[in-house]
């Protein structure tokens, strides 16, 4: 439970913890996301369009003349260099792309479509020459064509995939904007100054007025106030604070001013080690590589031993260098992936706008293959499992002169000035019921016991149970014990030294929660929780909901290792949270999902971001997953199963028979799986 009045106590320990083994230095080197930094694929799929455009009016489609191309004098000589200007510009990111994956060994998209429009664009250049400086009789076909629209549909393609994932913003940028730049330092005279925050050390005091951010973690010397520390711990707001409480850098400052001795600052402030934890975990987080780059690499094997076999064959059979060539840039040619380039991205852009009218925002694409293996699911508790707000449970009179309600009268009258959670519950529940509220005079805050007042002539309090155990005042242990163990903060009314009644308020539970854990349970993935809150509230919230695996009382990196181990067995793990407590969890976990109403920074570090804040839309995030891989592997069959076909026929297996695919017809099939991709994609549904 949660004593009332030292409310401050639950995260005041915050700044103590270990600092040595996070790597705070190196966390803001990282690219988050490493996969778009080729280039702004919009601005090069629209100035490529602008030259591939009088390259398709202009040059026949792999032999065949189209009823709408034309050519006049000279005209092949424009296609040379719009076609050349198109291959360095245009396909500038998949060449770019192309050396990193070769770099890593792992030649994926890029490299398929890297090679297929180098083949296409050499194999010109030598056809050009053949046709314009060579005294042979016979033309020598050229692709122009193949490599404009290669390039423009596959810098559409990327284009549609970025916009539909959108850009996966910067945590750890957002974290560092919670801190102010300067701190007013308090000198031995008490003059005060303002400096820069990194000239603040540890020990220095410094003054922060009402409605500032708090620059630095440290410990009330003067001052009373109450903080908002929703934002760095993600538990209840409106914290109230005095002297000797501790305060954490980059929570919010509430009404009043306070002087503050620096405990932790720069690298040892418990924000900067959060968002050292952030960096780690981005570092170290290695994403699965995607189906549709797998199979783009097996593509790429495929194609090049094909073409190359086909080569060798067709030397030897016609002893002729020309057919030879002819058929391995063909079957290179064929294997690029029109088809495959927009399979993905079609489906990807169909199921991110599906998940954004139904409040999920699909940040990584990732996320949605993940989901099918995902075996734990990891959640907060305070706003994520609950409401994050206190509501009244119980009231009761001890006395015959007053009911139950008058009781909850006087109480909230105590309770009128204050903003506290637990005293909004209160006013709240007094308001619902209809109750009279009388007028309290002298109302007072007694540090460390709760508040006081005069009622009608009669001194009443407001205290926790240290209250009445230090001055030996009896209360019913049994009834305390029950409603705590349900996971209430409890609260006593003293009236004239007597216990005259209690009140005990809990955060309430969604009513979405249960469903949710046994679908979740019902799917065979094991539900945790994970909480900053006490053991006692914790087990009471899962036991009402069936969570049997409950960890409570964690700090940020607890829950970050507590993932880590379940990792490390092996296990694929989804994390739910919306503080930035949560942060480092939500990106070490293999999916991380950001509750919408939670933190920016929970927000920027998640994959997938529940716009309505229901953990139930969870499984609406799994049935979108299904979906979408359903789709993706049918259109990665309709992409990669034209190549197949199309890539044996076009090196010439059936040759024999009489069947030698042309570039022409292996230019149609090119199409209709281009058209197929396209439609089926367009059927994806949520259910």
């Amino acid at each position: 439970m949660t004593d009332h009045h030292e409310h401050h106590h639950g995260d005041s320990t915050h700044h103590e913890h270990d600092t040595n083994h996070h790597h705070h230095g190196d966390h803001m080197d990282h690219s988050a996301h490493e996969g778009h930094h080729h280039g702004d694929f919009k601005k090069k799929f629209f100035i490529s369009l602008i030259f591939a455009v009088p390259i398709i009016f202009l040059s026949p489609m792999m032999g065949i003349d189209l009823p709408f191309q034309f050519t006049f004098p000279g005209s092949d000589w424009l296609v040379l260099v719009l076609a050349t200007v198109l291959y360095f510009y245009g396909g500038q990111p998949f060449l770019t792309g192309a050396k990193d994956e070769l770099k890593a060994h792992k030649p994926g998209m890029m490299t398929l479509v890297a090679l297929g429009i180098s083949v296409a664009y050499f194999y010109s250049i030598y056809a050009f020459y053949m046709n314009h400086f060579d005294s042979a009789e016979a033309h020598t076909m050229d692709f122009f064509w193949e490599l404009a629209t290669l390039i423009v549909i596959m810098l559409l393609g990327h284009w549609i995939e970025m916009k539909a994932v959108g850009n996966a913003g910067d945590a750890l940028k957002k974290m560092a904007e919670l801190l102010p730049n300067t701190a007013v330092i308090v000198g031995e005279s008490g003059d005060t100054k303002e400096v820069e925050l990194s000239e603040v050390n540890e020990g220095d005091t410094v003054q922060v007025k009402a409605g500032d951010n708090i620059p630095v973690d440290g410990v009330i010397t003067s001052g009373r106030t109450t903080v908002d520390e929703a934002l760095v711990t993600g538990e209840s707001k409106n914290i109230e604070k005095t002297v000797d409480d501790s305060v954490i850098g980059g929570s919010v400052n509430g009404s009043g001013t306070i002087t503050v001795e620096v405990t932790g600052t720069g690298e040892s402030s418990y924000l900067s080690q959060v968002m050292g934890l952030v960096g780690a975990a981005q570092n170290d987080k290695s994403r699965a590589e995607l189906l549709s780059n797998r199979i783009a690499g097996y593509l790429f094997y495929f194609a090049l031993i094909t073409g190359l076999i086909a080569f060798i064959v067709w030397l030897m059979i016609s002893n002729s260098m020309d057919i030879a060539l002819v058929r391995l840039v063909t079957v290179l040619i064929i294997a690029c992936p029109h088809a495959l380039g927009l399979a993905i991205p079609l489906v990807t852009a169909r199921s991110t706008s599906i998940g954004a009218k139904n409040g999920l925002i699909v940040k990584n694409r990732e996320s949605l293959e993940t989901a099918r293996k995902l075996e734990v699911v990891m959640m907060d508790k305070t706003g994520t499992l609950t409401e994050g707000n206190f509501a009244v449970n119980h009231y009761e009179s001890f006395t015959d002169e007053y009911s139950n309600e008058e009781v909850l009268g006087f109480m909230a009258s105590i309770e009128k000035s204050s903003n506290h959670p637990l005293a909004v519950g209160i006013l709240n529940k007094a308001e619902e019921q209809s109750i009279n509220i009388p007028h309290a005079d002298d109302v007072n805050n007694i540090a460390g016991i709760g508040l006081e007042a005069v009622i009608g002539g009669q001194k009443m309090k407001i205290t926790s149970v240290s209250y009445l155990e230090d001055n030996e005042i009896s209360y019913d242990k049994e009834q305390f014990e029950s409603l705590a163990g349900q996971g209430n903060s409890i609260s006593f009314l003293i009236i004239e030294d007597k216990n005259s009644g209690i009140i005990a308020q809990g955060d309430r539970i969604k009513s979405s929660s249960r469903q949710m854990i046994k679908e979740l349970t019902a799917r065979g993935i094991q539900p945790v929780m994970l909480t900053g809150d006490n053991k006692q509230v914790a087990e009471a919230v899962a036991d009402e909901l069936g969570i049997t695996d409950v960890h409570g009382q964690l700090m940020p990196e607890d829950k970050e290792t507590i993932i880590k181990e379940y990792q490390n067995e092996g296990k694929t793990v989804m994390m739910v949270g919306d503080g930035i407590n949560d942060a480092p969890s939500l990106v070490r976990a293999d999916i991380g999902v950001a509750i919408g109403a939670g933190t920016d920074i929970a927000v920027e570090s998640g994959d997938v971001i529940l716009v309505k804040s229901e953990p139930s839309d969870i499984l609406q995030f799994l049935s979108l997953s299904e979906n979408t891989m359903k789709k993706t592997v049918q259109n990665l069959w309709w992409g990669a199963g034209y190549n197949i076909l199309a890539v044996p026929l076009a090196a010439g297996i059936l040759a024999s028979a009489g069947i030698l695919l042309s570039p022409a017809a292996g230019a149609v099939l090119m199409s209709l799986s281009t058209i197929i991709v396209a439609l089926n994609a367009m059927t994806l549904k949520l259910n």
